[in-house]
Order: structure tokens, then C-alpha cells, then sequence
């Protein structure tokens, strides 16, 4: 592989995706990998009719935003609360009621690996009872 990482958490929801990457020692060239990945993905989806100027001439499809946020982990706490919040997105943003009910994450590899219970972050609905909703 020319530009490895290791894919430490991760979740693909319909419109963002979260992950958390290691590189190599010395390699910082997040960006290049982004690159790779949307480029490959892309170039696997059908045309669209409608494109700005500007998507065309940089030959992007539009389905990407231009830019990503990068945070450095600080530390084993800074990481734990990074994956807990990729786990938690989900359900965050309402799409299930429980993390484990979202195929597309990394979650449920740190449950096969015993890191996590397969019940972690709760269950929305029992919570939202308490509180009479």
C-alpha cells in the first residue's frame, strides 16, 4: 500500500462521515488520502446534468465539500472521547434510537473486540419515556 493508515473509528451517515485515522510515523498527509478516497469513489457514480463552472473545471461531482476538519489527538482521553462522539453520531443526529442499530460504523468492531457492550450510549426511546415524550 503507497499511503497507509489504519482506521482507528469511523461512521458513514447520508450526508457527513467521521473517522479517526493512524499514519505512519512521520507521514501528516491526511489530505492525500481524502483525496484518493473521494476520487475513487467518485469516479464509480453516474454523471449529474447540473454542475457549476467551478466543480467542472476542479472535475469534482459535487458531492463532497471542498474541505475537512482535522484534529490532532492529544491523548488516550482526547481519543476516547473522539470515538465515543464518532459512535454517538447517529443517534445524535436521530437516525436510530440505539448506536448498535447503525450498520455503518466502527462500533460494532469495538463490540466484536470486546472494547465496548453492545448496549453502550443507551437507548433513546427509554430515555425520552422518562421524560414523558
Amino acid at each position: 500500500m503507497r499511503h497507509p493508515f489504519e482506521t482507528i473509528a469511523i461512521c458513514i451517515l447520508p450526508d457527513h462521515m467521521h473517522a479517526i485515522w493512524s499514519l505512519p510515523t512521520g507521514d501528516g498527509d491526511f489530505s492525500l488520502r481524502w483525496s484518493l478516497i473521494k476520487s475513487a469513489f467518485s469516479r464509480g457514480l453516474a454523471h449529474e446534468a447540473q454542475r457549476t463552472h467551478s466543480k467542472i473545471a476542479k472535475r469534482e461531482k459535487g458531492i463532497w465539500q471542498r474541505r475537512y476538519w482535522e484534529h490532532v489527538i492529544r491523548d488516550e482521553t482526547d481519543l476516547a472521547r473522539h470515538v465515543d462522539y464518532i459512535h454517538f453520531n447517529p443517534v445524535k443526529h436521530g437516525y436510530v434510537s440505539r448506536v448498535i442499530d447503525w450498520p455503518h460504523s466502527s462500533f460494532h468492531r469495538y463490540v466484536s473486540d470486546g472494547n465496548l457492550p453492545a448496549d453502550w450510549g443507551g437507548d433513546m426511546r427509554d430515555i425520552a419515556g422518562q421524560f414523558g415524550e
